[in-house]
């Protein structure tokens, strides 16, 4: 069981995982950090900044233990929260003996699908590790790491089975700009933390296109119907799609200026390949991973998903933009 008193390590070197250490240094004595790239490593270790990701944030150099020693952070943490990309997470572990992580508490804050599997991160680990679902919990938004490292007020949700262990998790992250409210849906809280990242590439799109706030306010109500009805068939349980956690996180990153997922897709609107836009931000847009996922798993289970559908023909069947969102128009309401 974890407690406030607990080792916690985080795995991932990019911006999401660098403005989860900022918050977690609020609270936790030391964190234990592991990124694959050692310059960066090295750089953090002389200068306490990330040089590739949040460089404006400077950590306190006794409260981080930064390595690229994944088994040390594993064995000197209670607690970890794994922040790195979805696309690459199968490769990272797939070759991991499956009691790497026993006995410890895992809480992913990633927000995309293992494609190689079709799995979210929670389903993956408790295959892969056989690590118990009520070990296993996400930290969703509405949040970005760009406003954690301004400081800016932000929200998150931390969704557990075993709430105890979502109350831990939501202390350990909050502090004077983050607030933290609990749920027990996991993976509802996962799912849709999937989708909006594909919906976002959907408003970018159209936004690429020169659509305006008008359709953009109609495709995004849209949206969070579209997802309802498809986690729902997914996991059927009681949820409340219109708070933050779902509802919220979609909003900001549909219309964020720091969405990946949205200056990805505003891209492709725009004429861009999707190869010339990913080699362009040189960021992950986990949404168009998810896509192929998504549409696969929804070959079981049948749901209407036009909006979903409309971004899988642009961006693997290469429709032109203009012309599948121009379809997609008729099918909202």
């Amino acid at each position: 069981m974890i407690n406030e008193n607990s080792r916690v390590g985080v795995i991932g070197g990019g911006s999401w995982a660098t403005a989860l250490v900022k918050m977690l240094t609020n609270n936790v004595t030391k964190v234990n950090w592991w990124m694959r790239n050692k310059d960066s490593v090295d750089f953090l270790n002389q200068y306490q900044r990330n040089p590739r990701y949040l460089s404006s944030i400077k950590f306190d150099a006794e409260r981080i233990e930064v390595t690229t020693h994944m088994q040390k952070v594993i064995d000197e943490s209670d607690l970890i929260v794994m922040a790195h990309p979805s696309a690459f997470l199968y490769d990272l572990f797939k070759d991991s003996p499956e009691d790497m992580l026993k006995g410890k508490v895992i809480f992913t804050s990633i927000k995309g699908i293992v494609p190689e599997v079709h799995s979210i991160p929670a389903r993956y680990f408790h295959k892969k590790f056989n690590i118990p679902y009520d070990d296993i919990g996400m930290i969703s938004g509405p949040c970005h790491a760009e406003e954690v490292a301004m400081e800016k007020l932000s929200y998150l949700t931390i969704a557990c089975p075993d709430e105890e262990k979502a109350e831990v998790v939501g202390e350990l992250l909050s502090c004077r700009y983050i607030k933290t409210s609990t749920s027990d849906d996991l993976f509802g809280t996962e799912m849709c933390a999937v989708l909006k990242n594909i919906y976002a590439i959907g408003a970018g799109i159209c936004h690429g296109l020169g659509y305006g706030d008008n359709f953009q306010a109609l495709l995004i109500s849209n949206a969070i119907r579209e997802a309802e009805r498809f986690i729902d068939a997914v996991n059927p349980t009681h949820r409340d799609v219109k708070s933050s956690a779902y509802l919220g996180d979609l909003l900001v990153t549909a219309y964020s200026q720091f969405s990946r997922n949205r200056n990805f897709g505003s891209m492709v609107g725009k004429g861009y390949s999707v190869r010339s836009a990913q080699i362009e931000m040189n960021m992950v847009a986990e949404g168009y991973y998810a896509l192929e996922s998504i549409v696969e798993i929804n070959k079981k289970y049948n749901v209407e998903i036009p909006i979903i559908d409309a971004i899988y023909r642009i961006c693997f069947e290469k429709v032109a933009p203009f012309i599948e969102i121009e379809i997609l128009t008729d099918k909202l309401s």
